[in-house]
Formats: C-alpha cells, sequence, structure tokens
C-alpha cells in the first residue's frame, strides 16, 4: 500500500515530502501549462493535504497552524506554484467551519472534494426565495481551474439596488460557494510568475446560491476549535509567507551549488572563493532563518492562546500578520541577492532561479502581505485607533 493510499494514517509534513520529488521533476510542466495539472491537484486531494484546514468532525485533518506552513514550505521547495495551489485549496476548507453542518457536509463531506476561492467583494448578490442570486468576476482564482467548488465574495444589495448595511455600519459581504459548473472560467492569466497556479479570473452570472451555502468570514462564528480561532485573513498571509520561505530556501540551496561550479567572468577563482559570495549567502541565511523564526515564534504563541483561551488577542493577530509579511519580504530580499549572486547564469530557462525570481515578486504584489499591512500593524504598536477587522 502506499503512502497516498493510506493517508489517513500520514502526517502532512511526510505527505509533502512524498509528493515533492515528482512536484519538482514537473515544475516546467507546471509553468506551461499555467496551471496545476488535474493529475497533481487529485494527488493533493487523495493525499488530503487539501483537508488540512478543514475540522475534523467533518473528515477534515484540522491541522496545527505551524505544521500547515512547513507543509507548504516543504512543497514549496519543489515549485512555488503548486505549493501556492495547495494552500489556496487548503485555506479555503476553513470556511467550513463557518457552515451550517448540512451544508458543510454537503460540500465538503467528499474526502477528495477540492475548492477554491476570492474573499473579494466583486460581485453582488441579490436575495430570491432559493437564496441569492450572484453576478460578478474575480481576480486571482487560483487552482479554479482544478476546482469543484468555488467561492467569491459578494456584496447583498438590498432593493434600492445598495449594499446591505450591517448594525456596525459596514456593508454586508459574504462569501458565496458555487458548483464549479455555474461559474465561467476565463483565460486571464498571463503574468511574469507564479504562471503555474492558474490564477485566472472567473465569472458568475446569474447563479444562484442557497444561503447556507454563504458565510461572512468576518462576523459569523465558526466551530470553537483553537485552529478557527485564528483570523481567515491572517491565515491566508501565513500560506503566502510558507510558500516564499521555501522558494527562498531552494534559491540559496541552487546558488551554492552552482558556486562550486561557476568560475565568473574574469576571474581564475570558482564563485564559491569570492568574499562577496560568503557575504551574501550569510545574509540570506540571515534572512531567511530569522524571519521563519519569527514566523514560528508568532504562530506559536497564538495557537497556544487559541488552545488555553479559544480566542486570539489583537495582539496576537498583529504579530501573526507582521511575521507573515516580513517573511515574504525577507524571502524576496534573500531571493534577489541569489538571482544577482549568479550572474547571467541565473537569467536561463533552466536555472531554476529566475522562475523563483518571478514567482517570489508575484507573490509580494499579494494584498495580504503587501506595505498597508506594516502601515496596520505600525497603528497598532503606536497606540493607535485602526479597524482590526481584516487583520
Amino acid at each position: 500500500m502506499s503512502m497516498l493510499d493510506r493517508f489517513e494514517e500520514t502526517d502532512p509534513l511526510a505527505l509533502a515530502d512524498a509528493l515533492a520529488g515528482d512536484i519538482a521533476a514537473r515544475a516546467d510542466e507546471i509553468e506551461a501549462a499555467r496551471q496545476l495539472p488535474q493529475d497533481i491537484a487529485e494527488k493533493f486531494a487523495a493525499s488530503g493535504l487539501y483537508r488540512m484546514c478543514i475540522p475534523k468532525a467533518y473528515g477534515g485533518l484540522e491541522t496545527p497552524p505551524w505544521t500547515f506552513i512547513e507543509t507548504v514550505e516543504r512543497l514549496a521547495r519543489a515549485d512555488g506554484s503548486a505549493a501556492w495551489c495547495l494552500f489556496i485549496g487548503a485555506t479555503s476548507g476553513m470556511v467550513s467551519a463557518f457552515l451550517p453542518k448540512e451544508a458543510a457536509q454537503h460540500i465538503f463531506g467528499d474526502p477528495k472534494v477540492i475548492t477554491s476561492g476570492v474573499f473579494a467583494p466583486k460581485g453582488k448578490a441579490v436575495r430570491v426565495k432559493e437564496g441569492f442570486k450572484v453576478n460578478g468576476q474575480w481576480q486571482w482564482g487560483s487552482g479554479s481551474r482544478n476546482a469543484d467548488w468555488i467561492m467569491g465574495g459578494a456584496f447583498v444589495m438590498d432593493d434600492s439596488g445598495k449594499p446591505e448595511v450591517l448594525s456596525n455600519g459596514k456593508p454586508n459581504n459574504r462569501m458565496m460557494i458555487m458548483k464549479a459548473g455555474d461559474v465561467d472560467i476565463l483565460d486571464t492569466w498571463y503574468v511574469s510568475g507564479l504562471q503555474g497556479t492558474g490564477s485566472t479570473d472567473y465569472a458568475a452570472q446569474d447563479v444562484v446560491v442557497p444561503e447556507a451555502h454563504s458565510v461572512d468570514l468576518i462576523h459569523d462564528k465558526p466551530l470553537e476549535r483553537p485552529l478557527y480561532a485564528f483570523p481567515t485573513f491572517g491565515f491566508l498571509g501565513m500560506g503566502i509567507a510558507a510558500v516564499t520561505l521555501g522558494m527562498a530556501r531552494t534559491a540559496i540551496d541552487e546558488l551554492v551549488g552552482l558556486a562550486v561550479e561557476k568560475t565568473p567572468q574574469g576571474s581564475f577563482k570558482p564563485l564559491a572563493m569570492k568574499p562577496m559570495a560568503h557575504v551574501d549567502v550569510a545574509e540570506a541565511e540571515a534572512l531567511v532563518r530569522s524571519a521563519r523564526a519569527f514566523l514560528e515564534e508568532a504562530t506559536g504563541a497564538a495557537f497556544e492562546a487559541a488552545q488555553a483561551e479559544g480566542v486570539i488577542s489583537i495582539p496576537h493577530r498583529r504579530d501573526l500578520r507582521l511575521a507573515t509579511t516580513h517573511a515574504v519580504k525577507s524571502s524576496a530580499k534573500a531571493i534577489d541577492l541569489m538571482y544577482t549572486l549568479a550572474g547571467g547564469s541565473s537569467v536561463y530557462r533552466t536555472s531554476p532561479l529566475q522562475r523563483i525570481f518571478r514567482d517570489v515578486h508575484v507573490a509580494t504584489q499579494h494584498m495580504m502581505v503587501a506595505g498597508p499591512t506594516l502601515e496596520l500593524t505600525g497603528r497598532l504598536f503606536m497606540g493607535l485607533d485602526t479597524d482590526t477587522a481584516m487583520l
């Protein structure tokens, strides 16, 4: 019996290690396809890795946060796009903890189900007898071509055509869970990096969604389990950080291997003997390992609080968001150092460094780890009044 055949008895880290070799060998294929090949997505599903964030009560793994990060990180060492699709599919499973039991079992009951989605409220939902009628178009639909169910954020509109307003004055924004067959997958993902994620646009036209298949990830209450005390948006950022840390580790390893063989033009010494190479590799190691340590510390402290108290405080959420953004920025700096140090060798398609360089600079553009997250956390450190709804 193979490891994939008995995934329920196997931990996510071992599964990631078992899958990594095949994924690394197919990195060029994944990028050329501009999406995750369906057979790889199905292996993720069969292994149970897509179920890392689904409650055990619904047949999921309910994986502790740091194990989730390490699992994604290990796959990212093999290929950033594949790891990105994994964490998107896995984190979308957190929605199950917010759904009524019957709806959660209907959508996530199949152990091989694949889900994806975008929370950004790019849709509009009108109340109808059956629930909601949804129209909209969403960007960054990573893994949507592989999914059985696709989610999209939508403002619920009132009879006057304006967004409904909640008691706190905020618009009513709900995640709508739609059957993949009801969604139009568009062909827009022509990009510089993370090409293999298939993060194309998708659209809904008059798709009817039962009310039980919609959630408010900010105001609805999830199952009272430690994992679901984590903010869903913060958890998304953790996945991005895991991908970039894994890619940074591979970039360093690639450079060290290259440096022994490469003698820069105009030099009589291999790159490995150059003092600047020593400096840059040391700096890259420090960037990656210190950022990883901060992320592990923040994640561990938050999970301990969730286990003990059932909630995660604003300071813990602040530190999680800061640690994730810092990890992404530090990984990008480390990768830049390795890409530059490799010289002309890094520009060829045969070099993993060029793909890692392109991939990380797409990851840095994601709103969950972009510059404004530092402004948000900085305000909290300064003791200023701050909207923490999406922290």
